[in-house]
């Protein structure tokens, strides 16, 4: 058989048969003498051992599409970043930094502001225009009211989707609604891996519909960029390259403290935002000072 692996605790994984099972399956040594690690996300051949209490062996790890480190999880088509658009207000230094992080692994991401019945339309606006403007594509919803829903059901479609965000915003309610009775696995799957019994510690998978999967991971705080030289975070501003030509030292400007600057010229003019630009500052000298010790 063929499934999806949903979630992996104390060694054992439980796979997704893609319609209604999950089966808790140990993985054979074979992998660690290969020094592979199955991951949530993996597609997998596995064999049915027990089938009344749902139990078996991974017997392959089908070809990997992508796999990241942070959340360690394989096959990734997307990312949804949720943040509340107020109570609490976005900490736009951490989604900044998430969205670097996913720019670094090459998955897509789409921001999601929730709470939109709490905060002025104006508000929605002035968001919508610092992350569309520079490449992201931003929704709005209430999950209080259930505006927004069905067009975040359609993003996700047909897709692996990592969703993230930090505690309090209300990706637990997003999930909730987005999870039809019929798709949901039965309670005693439920019961069998434990779900909804303990806060999120690890990434994990639920099937929303047919080959539509949402990856579920801990709520983050704080977030620290690693492996990215100071001189390179500009790359990880996408709105930053069409002013880049302008810029007297072209491919050495980091757009700091260089006379003749296009980037700065352009957040002069408004066409970025003061916001964004503040915060690569930040990242600048955090990645710059650590490079010191």
């Amino acid at each position: 058989m063929t499934g999806k692996i949903i979630k992996g605790i104390a060694g054992f994984y439980y796979i997704h048969d893609g319609v209604d099972k999950v089966y808790a399956c140990k993985a054979k040594g074979i992998f660690r003498n290969r020094g592979i690690k199955p991951v949530v996300g993996d597609n997998v051949e596995f064999t049915v051992l027990d089938e009344a209490a749902l139990e078996g062996n991974i017997d392959e790890i089908l070809p990997r599409k992508n796999v990241l480190v942070r959340p360690a999880s394989a096959n990734v088509d997307q990312a949804l970043v949720v943040f509340a658009i107020t109570q609490p207000d976005p900490n736009f230094n951490l989604l900044d930094r998430f969205l670097i992080m996913m720019l670094a692994q090459d998955i897509p991401v789409t921001i999601c502001f929730n709470k939109i019945d709490l905060e002025s339309e104006e508000k929605q606006e002035e968001y919508r225009k610092i992350y569309e403007q520079a490449g992201y594509p931003v929704m709005f919803v209430s999950t209080y009211e259930k505006t927004g829903v069905e067009a975040v059901r359609a993003y996700l479609r047909g897709k692996t989707t990592i969703l993230a965000g930090p505690s309090g915003v209300g990706k637990s309610s997003l999930t909730n609604l987005l999870q039809p009775e019929a798709a949901m696995e039965t309670g005693t799957i439920s019961e069998k891996i434990k779900r909804g019994k303990h806060t999120t510690r690890h990434a994990e998978l639920f099937c929303v519909e047919e080959d539509t999967y949402l990856m579920d991971t801990p709520g983050f705080s704080s977030m620290y960029l690693e492996e990215i030289e100071p001189q390179n975070l500009k790359d990880y501003f996408p709105e930053f390259e069409a002013f880049e030509p302008a810029c007297r030292f072209a491919a050495d400007c980091v757009h700091i403290g260089e006379p003749v600057c296009g980037v700065k010229e352009a957040l002069a003019e408004g066409k970025i935002s003061q916001s964004r630009y503040d915060n690569y500052g930040l990242l600048y000298q955090e990645l710059k000072n650590r490079r010191k010790y």
